[in-house]
């Protein structure tokens, strides 16, 4: 568990609503499966979590973009001394958010097709 805190502050800030997002995305998906087990088959709140599943990834793009300026900002400071340990953290935080990004959207992704597919016309 430490160790996904640790790769969570990894992220940077942009980690944090990629988080909001998905808990969000997830508490209707259960409250809507809880609607369709009882005969209640209507798309009221699907539009959010569809919006939710486009948003991830482009939070984790704009947390690429933060760790990459991070990386650059390291770099300059550290003068004409090119060291590439001063990159680290910038590129860890790019990969990080990108791949919580993609992987918060795939999450919801399958279970949101599978209850928007149920929805009565």
């Amino acid at each position: 568990m430490q160790n996904l805190i640790d790769i969570f502050k990894a992220g940077g800030p942009v980690m944090w609503p990629i988080l909001f997002l998905s808990v969000i995305g997830l508490a209707i998906l259960i409250w809507k499966a809880f609607e369709f087990r009882a005969g209640r088959r209507n798309a009221k709140g699907l539009v959010v979590v569809s919006t939710i599943i486009t948003a991830e990834p482009m939070l984790g793009i704009l947390g690429t973009v933060t760790g990459i300026m991070q990386t650059f900002r390291a770099l300059n400071a550290a003068g004409g001394a090119a060291n590439p340990l001063a990159a680290t953290a910038g590129i860890g935080e790019a990969l990080i958010t990108t791949a919580a990004g993609l992987i918060a959207s795939l999450i919801l992704l399958f279970p949101y097709n599978v209850l928007d597919n149920q929805v009565e016309d």
